[in-house]
């Protein structure tokens, strides 16, 4: 691994104030261990008091991954996007053509839906559609063609009968002739200008950025709480943290929902893994190869998340599997630059704080409410302001995107208050779900 942060490639833009990558992660990493220092300062009594009831090496493990890490890295993450600028896109009209690919299982309720709104694209390039049909039951490809033909979509339908999402799309990019393709879910909309404004971020990237991953947001937001909830943690959670790391050119997921991708640098990597999340470990051996990858937050598209807690367990867990698969095989240990070993190595100690909101924090809530503070108390909730301001910067943020694009932010306060009260203590367990699936190699689903 490089000794040294690597060099600023970006350009500076209009603000009269110009800070390097490297010192944005520099101050933002001093912030935040100042932060850090802070806190274990103010919870002296905190960890003598736990250290009383359980022994002071669990108290010390519970508080760490309670408080001191998940402080440390919302302010990480906090002053990092108060110091990002990102760079404006130099070619706003690209007309390269590009090839988007689906793979689809079973949808022939929504692929109709997505050819129109890839047919509404505002892009001067052409697009072709590869659809990848991996053993579906209910016609999804015959769907697929009729309505390619309905909206006048140059569409490529193929048939991979070995189950499993990464067949489907290995299968697919044997069929790319573009430079360029977008990896798209049967079940995303995109915006008008998403291709465009995707495009023409790889296009205005330095020749080593092989990906941009898509800004991708909640549409079906209105059909219960569960959904509410989720809108908030695609508009603020994620997106917070794909800004962050692509501050630090290290987007850690170009994720199969809706990203664009070199396709021969994608084929030098040997495509996708046949694992749980397998655009993590394709991301992931981007970087191993000294790649980097963008995110672009002006290149929109709205998926449906899951309106049912089973499928919201089922799909969070997948997500916590896969990141342990790309810890397994292209850890941090494995990266040539500095930014992307660190922002990788930041998911080494996430099972950690899942396994103590879940195993500690969880009990602590239940024992507050009985007047025993010993795990949940004053100190607990220093890091809940740090976690409004993130929130508070990235919708100031995301509202600018929105009004950019012609979009209005959808108000949901119901759901921004329990996304911010409860969404750790519902999807830490989850997690952990995950992780163990993982470690003792559990059935795989499709989606």
């Amino acid at each position: 691994m490089e000794a040294k942060l690597e060099k600023e490639t970006r350009k500076p833009t209009k603000h009269k104030v110009y800070i390097s990558v490297t010192h944005k992660f520099l101050i933002s990493q001093m912030t935040a261990i100042s932060w850090m220092i802070f806190s274990i300062k103010l919870s002296v009594p905190w960890l003598n008091d736990l250290s009383k009831v359980v022994g002071f090496p669990l108290a010390l493990f519970i508080i760490t991954f309670i408080a001191y890490v998940p402080g440390y890295l919302v302010s990480f993450t906090a002053i990092s996007l108060l110091l990002d600028r990102q760079p404006s896109i130099k070619g706003i009209h690209p007309s390269i053509p590009v090839t988007i690919l689906i793979a689809a299982r079973n949808e022939a309720e929504r692929i109709a839906t997505t050819l129109r709104y890839i047919a509404n694209q505002e892009y001067n390039g052409q697009i072709h559609v590869v659809i990848v049909d991996n053993n579906s039951t209910d016609g999804t490809l015959g769907i697929a063609k009729k309505a390619a033909q309905e909206y006048g979509v140059k569409c490529t339908c193929l048939f991979e009968p070995k189950p499993g999402k990464s067949n489907a799309l290995n299968r697919g990019l044997k069929a790319i002739k573009t430079e360029y393709f977008i990896t798209l879910d049967a079940d995303t909309l995109l915006h008008k200008k998403a291709v465009n404004n995707i495009v023409a971020r790889i296009l205005s990237s330095p020749a080593d950025v092989c990906a941009v991953a898509g800004h991708v947001l909640v549409r079906n937001s209105r059909n219960n709480i569960l959904t509410r909830i989720q809108e908030w943690d695609y508009f603020l959670g994620i997106a917070s943290i794909k800004r962050m790391q692509g501050l630090y050119q290290g987007t850690l997921v170009a994720q199969g929902a809706f990203s664009l991708y070199k396709t021969d640098v994608v084929r030098s990597v040997g495509g996708w893994d046949d694992v749980i999340g397998e655009d993590i470990v394709l991301t992931w051996k981007f970087f191993e190869k000294n790649y980097r990858v963008y995110f672009e937050p002006t290149a929109i598209a709205f998926t449906e998340v899951p309106e049912k807690a089973k499928h919201f367990i089922r799909q969070r867990s997948r997500w916590a599997r896969g990141m342990f698969e790309g810890l397994k095989t292209t850890g941090p240990w494995r990266q040539k630059r500095f930014l992307a070993a660190f922002l990788i190595g930041i998911d080494i100690v996430i099972p950690f704080v899942d396994f103590a909101y879940t195993f500690f924090w969880i009990p602590g809530l239940i024992m507050a409410f009985f007047g025993k503070y010993y795990i949940v108390g004053p100190y607990t909730l220093l890091v809940l302001p740090l976690n409004v301001i993130v929130t508070i910067v990235m919708y100031a943020f995301q509202k600018r995107v929105f009004d950019s694009l012609g979009l209005k932010v959808r108000r949901n306060r119901i759901g921004y208050i329990l996304y911010l009260l409860f969404y750790q203590l519902i999807h830490s367990p989850i997690a952990m779900w995950g992780y163990i699936q993982e470690i003792f190699q559990l059935r795989r689903v499709w989606k």
